[in-house]
Formats: C-alpha cells, structure tokens, sequence
C-alpha cells in the first residue's frame, strides 16, 4: 500500500511539473519580462539592459541571437531580448516566433559607432572621413538599400579591392545579420562591405577577424585586432575602454517571444 502511495505521489509531482513548464507565458512589453527566463546575446546592450532594469529576471547569455531563439523555440527561456535588425531576420526565419516592441526602447535608440583602441587617432580620423564621405557621396544610401531593403531581398555588394601592402585588422561578430553574418564561406554583410571601404581609403589591405561578441573589446586592446565593426552600440561603459567613431546607425531593442 506505502508502495502504491508513493508512484502516485511521484507521478502527480512529474504532472505538475510538466505542466508547469508548459504553461502559457503571457510577454506584451517589457514590463512584462518581470520574473521571466529572458535570453540575449552575451556582451550586448541588450544583456546589460535585461540586468539593469528587469526586476527577478534570470538572464540566460548566448553566444548569438539565434542560439537564444533556438532556446526560446523550445521553451527553455521566455523571450530574447536582442537588436532590432537581427531580431527581424530570425524570425523571418522562424515563423512561430513574434517581436514585441515596446516604447521603452523605442525612445531610447542606440547608435551603431566603429570602436578603436584609445589613442589611435589617425586610425579613428580615417574612419571618420571614410563614413562621411560615404554619406556624401550617396554610397551609404546604396549600402542601406542593399543590406535593408524594403522588400527584403538583400544583394551583397561587390567586395571593394584592397590590394595594399599593410592589413589592418577588423574584429566582428559574424552572428548580427544584416550587419556581420556568413553567406557560403564569406563573412558578408553592412559592417564587413564599410570596413572594405574603410581598408581601400587607408591604402591597406582588410582582414576580417571573427569572434565572440564579447571578446571583441579585449582583442582590440591586446592589439589582436585594428578595429571594431560590429552593430556595436555606444554606450559609457564602453567609452571607458575604446575610442568610438562618429554614429554610423541608430537601432533599438526588441523583444522576442513565441506567438
């Protein structure tokens, strides 16, 4: 009889907790990332923000975006929180996913800056003028119009010759689509085809450097890498460790949740 009392104790426990884990999870703001399992991208804004401003929230870090929608796919988290493009293009990919926007983020944009190591002023004053001679000229317009279409349909510029004697280093996060991101065997994308832009201006050759998004910081003040292009938002934290070229984009965050 004790026996007989015990399986279904047992069994009625595993119930429970089945259904627990199962249950529906209502995420309509950020607000309501309060008390949630809530998944980003380690090293991010987003990571910073989810820990700064979400109360009783355990925050699961992932090496890229869709690592953290994979987990979110299968119920292990309850949202993403992760850049607004990138955000986009998984769940183009994805259909049972959704983003959330929330005014929270949306009134509080983030620029897009390339980071140097502090002190390399000639490399940073290069930069500077390679972006504003790309707004001039209209090329960034045509950047933008090929990496974020209106119809979606991204065309992957031609890479710009750089046949200079000299390599400068670019450090990325090959996981940020459209800005970073691996199509065939190529690291593509935004941030790659500026970078291009940036090498040929300076007469060097670019070599693209893929990491973790949250060693890109530490290579670039070890001297492994040159630069920083990598949707990477400014913020004061940072500004304490590398120098930032001038906002080269604006985004915000979003929110991502199964529908």
């Amino acid at each position: 009889m004790k026996k007989s009392i015990v399986i279904v104790a047992a069994l009625s426990a595993v119930f429970a907790f089945t259904g627990c884990s199962k249950s529906k999870v209502v995420i309509n703001s950020a607000a309501d990332l309060a008390g949630k399992k809530v998944g980003v991208q380690a090293g991010t804004t987003g990571e910073a923000w989810v820990q700064d401003n979400v109360a009783n929230v355990q925050v699961v870090s992932f090496k890229s975006g869709m690592d953290a929608a994979l987990d979110l796919k299968n119920r292990a988290i309850d949202a993403v929180v992760l850049d607004e493009l990138p955000a986009k293009a998984i769940v183009e990919r994805n259909q049972d996913l959704k983003i959330i926007r929330d005014s929270e983020f949306t009134n509080n944009k983030e620029a897009y800056a390339i980071a140097v190591k502090k002190g390399n002023a000639e490399l940073l004053a290069s930069i500077n003028n390679t972006i504003q001679g790309m707004k001039e000229s209209g090329e960034y317009e045509a950047l933008v119009n090929a990496f974020m279409p209106a119809d979606g349909k991204i065309s992957v510029p031609a890479a710009e010759g750089n046949s200079g004697s000299k390599v400068v280093k670019l450090g990325t996060n090959a996981a940020f689509p459209p800005f970073e991101y691996v199509e065939g065997k190529n690291i593509v994308g935004f941030d790659i085809s500026m970078g291009q832009k940036i090498a040929k201006n300076a007469g060097m050759k670019l070599e693209v450097v893929d990491m973790a998004f949250d060693s890109l910081i530490p290579a670039l003040q070890s001297g492994t890498i040159d630069f920083i292009a990598a949707g990477m938002s400014v913020n004061e934290e940072r500004k304490k460790n590398v120098d930032f070229s001038d906002t080269y984009f604006e985004s915000e965050q979003v929110i991502i949740v199964r529908k």
